[in-house]
Formats: structure tokens, sequence, C-alpha cells
């Protein structure tokens, strides 16, 4: 039958159909809910290991660029679209996501080494155990390598990792399932984390030292960012500038972080905590010329320009006060550089406010269309910084591979590509559709390549032994960590799922993830993470290879 024929003969377009079967049968089970918890795409993996179970097979090379393209696409449109507020990001809380990260990986390594210690198992075993155990197939190639290149024998390794792979695909996903629950109870996370958002806040000017003074000059000697949209002097409101004068008794509505509110309270004299209509003040009615207005940055020029270099308030008697990007509230301060689909939020006239609107776009279709220039040209740097030999002072150089090399320059492009005018925006829904994609791809040729010696490997009696250990490896860490993370740290159920993920190395825990909970700060916190984990988790992988045989 012809069929059969060409579902079981190699071939280019066999292996498209056979890897879009697997797609659609696992995401058509992700659909599947168990008391409000799904597996999501994780799904698509399990498929696949059925298929290669089944025998399937496809042509090997095909199934490589399937794998490859389908991982290094999901990974850089992840950086991309958590690159604008990555760095904001790390900075806030970054060190210590990276340490949390760092404490995995040092019990997971030191579980592995008390294997190998007690003779409980071969270093090339173990060796092949952490790296299923972790999702890190660039750490099983660091220590094939270095194995090879000592002259013992590799092989198992490689079959050690193939077995375990699914233990700890599946253990990050069971620990944060179980976790949820207990995570969300012991949040704290949720008030520090409004304390950062842009927040308006009314000031009342008692503070002589002030009086007389700029508020450049005031913004200039507290170093706080803050922006101020109107000033209410005799009865009535005004549009400030930066060469404003303040003077004794002026109110001023002000843009800032909640965290510097205190600092402010100092600068100005007084916060106003009482109802403004008490004091005779109506912010919103006063004035009836000034309207407040959300326009959406949707032209190429505006790209990467500082909010000072447009004068708006020169020109257009304009202010904008608070910038969202990303789901955060910026504060307009003028050395910050406009995106392409940020959200701006500007104060004066309906006439003022049109011209505003006309020069950045307020065109939302404009941003329908993604820049594929920008996504092929970061994957192509991705991958020759992932190929970048990388001197170490080892016998040979590490690198960060294709996944690595992804991530970073997605990061880079999505942060600093308006700086050099390079549109890197694409809507929500165009970058999840690209992460689905690869995810997707790359868990159902993942699946496929494993299925075939699965169910024969684990039917041995070491693989049992491989099994036990890898989930152990895998569970405790996370577990241990993730505790640590909400009680003492105070990071939130999502940050620290991501922080999970990224330690472990794993895209399939962070889409089951990102199916359950909402927000990209999971995502944030993964590629936070991602990076110097898998960095180390190579150089781990070498060194304690050669430690063995020294």
């Amino acid at each position: 039958m012809w069929l059969v024929d060409f579902i079981l003969t190699p071939s280019p377009l066999q292996a498209v159909t056979i890897i879009s079967a697997i797609c659609a049968l696992g995401l058509s089970l992700a659909k599947f809910r168990l008391r409000g918890l799904t597996l999501g795409s994780t799904f698509v993996f399990f498929a696949g290991i059925a298929a290669g179970a089944l025998g399937l097979e496809i042509d090997g090379q095909m199934l490589a660029y399937a794998q490859s393209f389908g991982l290094v696409l999901f990974i850089y449109a992840l950086g991309m679209q958590v690159g604008p507020g990555f760095f904001s990001a790390f900075r806030s809380g970054g060190g210590v996501l990276n340490a949390l990260g760092i404490a995995i990986l040092v019990l997971g390594t030191a579980m592995t080494l008390g294997v190998i210690l007690m003779g409980w198992m071969p270093i090339a075993d173990a060796m092949g155990v952490l790296c299923g155990a972790t999702t890190n197939t660039p750490a099983l190639g660091a220590a094939q390598q270095t194995l090879h290149d000592l002259r013992q024998p590799d092989a198992v390794a490689a079959l050690a990792c193939a077995v375990t792979y699914p233990i700890g695909t599946v253990g990050v996903i069971i620990v944060i399932a179980l976790m949820k629950r207990w995570l969300v109870a012991h949040d704290h996370s949720v008030e520090k984390e409004q304390k950062k958002q842009a927040t308006v806040f009314s000031f009342h000017v008692k503070n002589p030292a002030i009086c007389g003074k700029t508020l450049h000059d005031v913004a200039a000697q507290s170093h706080i960012p803050f922006v101020v949209s109107r000033l209410w002097r005799n009865g009535e409101t005004l549009m400030p500038a930066a060469d404003t004068t303040l003077q004794d008794d002026d109110r001023i509505l002000v843009i800032t972080e909640k965290t510097h509110v205190e600092q402010l309270t100092i600068y100005f004299g007084q916060l106003d905590e009482t109802d403004w209509n008490k004091a005779g003040i109506d912010w919103n009615t006063l004035d009836k010329n000034l309207v407040a207005q959300r326009i959406v940055i949707t032209r190429p020029e505006i790209n990467g320009r500082l909010i000072s270099s447009l004068h708006f308030r020169e020109r257009y008697g304009v202010t904008v006060t608070r910038v969202k990007r990303a789901g955060l509230q910026f504060v307009a301060t003028p050395n910050l550089r406009l995106r392409l689909g940020d959200r701006i939020n500007v104060v004066g006239t309906e006439k003022g406010i049109a011209h505003v609107s006309k020069e950045v776009g307020n065109v939302v279709k404009n941003l329908d269309d993604p820049n594929m220039v920008a996504i092929f040209v970061g994957i192509f740097l991705g991958l020759i910084l992932g190929a970048l030999p990388i001197e170490v002072g080892l016998d040979y150089p590490l690198r960060l591979g294709l996944a690595g090399g992804s991530v970073i320059m997605g990061i880079l492009i999505g942060s600093y590509g308006p700086q050099l005018h390079m549109v890197s925006y694409t809507t929500t829904s165009a970058n999840l559709m690209l992460r689905s994609l690869g995810l997707t791809t790359y868990l159902a040729c993942l699946g496929l390549s494993s299925g075939s010696e699965f169910i024969a490997t684990v039917m041995q009696p070491a693989a049992l032994w491989w099994i036990l250990a890898a989930f152990l490896i895998c569970t405790l860490p996370v577990a241990l960590v993730a505790v640590i993370a909400v009680v003492r740290c105070g990071q939130s159920p999502e940050s620290t799922a991501g922080m999970l993920c990224g330690a472990m190395a794993n895209p399939i825990a962070l889409g089951y993830v990102n199916d359950n909970m909402p927000g990209d700060k999971a995502s944030v916190a993964y590629v936070t993470v991602y990076p110097l984990a898998m960095f180390l988790r190579v150089i781990v992988a070498q060194v304690m290879v050669m430690w063995y045989f020294a």
C-alpha cells in the first residue's frame, strides 16, 4: 500500500509529515487537564517517544536539522520577547536568581560526586545520568569529548543520558506541579513588585532648600527618576518644564516609583496623602484644555530615540509621563529610549497630543508585520556566537552552543536593537507563534530520536539505577531551592518556576510553566539564569571527568 510505503520510507517529505503528525497529536492531548493542570506542549515529547518506540524513523540529517532549528527558533524568540525588560529585571533581581540557579547546580553536582565516590556508578554512567537529569546535551557532549580525549569509553554516557532525559524533563514539571499551591500561598512578592511600578503622587512644596530651583536642578541633585506632569499654583494648573522654578506652597503631580516616595517627600516637603479636593485641587478638571491620553509608538523612525531628543514639550506643549513596555510601567525620564510598540502616557492640549500622535504613528495595525530581517540576522549571529571557542584554561576551548548563543543574541537584539535603529519588535501573538512552532518541533524530534531505544534500554537492570539516581538529582535540588527562593529571597512563584527551568536548561518545563502560570515573569527568569547555568554545566562536566582520572 502506497501510504504505508510513504510513512516507512525515509525522505524529506516523509520527515515533515511524521514531525507534523507528532506535533498535531501532542498538541491535541495538551488540551487535557487534570484538576486545572496540563502538561501542555510536553505531550508532544511523549508523542515523539511513542512514535519512536513503534519503529517510526526519519532521515537522520533531517531529524538533526529540524531538532536544532526548532530549539534555536524557540530560544531566540524567547530572548527577543524578554529582551526589552531583561537588563532592568536583571539589575533588580538577576543576581539573586543566578545565585539560586548556581545553588541547584552545586547540589546536583555534589549528589553525582557522592554516587561516584561511593562506587555505586562508573564515571561515564554518572556523567550521562547527570546530563540527562539536568536535560543538558551540551554538557554531555563536553563530557564525552573529555572521556574520548582521555581514551576512556564514552558510549554509555550517551545511552544513560537518553534514558534519563525524560526523567529530567518530567521531574522538574512534577516538582513545580506539586509545589505550585505552596509557592502561591507563601508568595510575598506582589507588594515588592508593585513598589517598582511607575505611580502618580501629589506633593506639597514646603522645603525652603528647593524653592527658587528649577525642576532640572532638583532632579540632578536628587538622582531620583521622576516626572512632574502638572503644577498647581494660585488656583490654576500649569504644564511644567525642566526650567520651571518651584515656589513655596506649590503642589505638583509626580510620576515615580513607590520606592522613591519617601526620598521625594524629603526633597519636596510634604506628601499629599489626603483627598486633593479638600485642598481645593482637582487635577482632572481644573484646566479643561489639558487632557491625558495613551498613544502607541508605531513609526520605525522613533525606534531607539531618547525622549529628550523629541522635544515634545518645547514643540507641542506635551509631556510624556509614563511608558508601558513588556507589561512594565517606566517613568518617562529624558534619557529613556523609546521602542516600537511602547505605550506612552502623554499630557497636554488636544491639538498638541494630535501632533505627537501623528509623529509617533499610533497606528496599531502597523505593528502586525514582524521584522523578519532582525529575526534571521539575530539567529545567524547567535549561531556564530555559539560556535565561538572560549579559552578557559582547559585542554580545549568551550563553546556556548546553539542554544546559549541564540538566547544571548536574542536578549541583546531585543534590548539594544532600537539603539542601532533595528526594529526588533514583534507582537505578543507573533512571538508566541514562533516560540510554539520552535518548541513543538524540537520536542517532536527529541522524542522521536529517544523513543527507538528507550523501551529496550529501560528494561536493563543498570537503567533502573540510572532512572532512580536521575530522579533524585533532578527533584531534590529543585525542590529545596524553590523553598529558599520563595521563603528567604522573596521571589514570586512565576519567577521561581522560570529560574528552576533555566537552571535545569529545561525548555519543556518552561512550556509547562507558561501554560499554567500567567505573564512573562517565568520567561524573564528563565533567560536570566539559562546562559550562566548552561556555561557552568559544560565546564563542570569536563572538570569532573578530568578530576576523576587525575
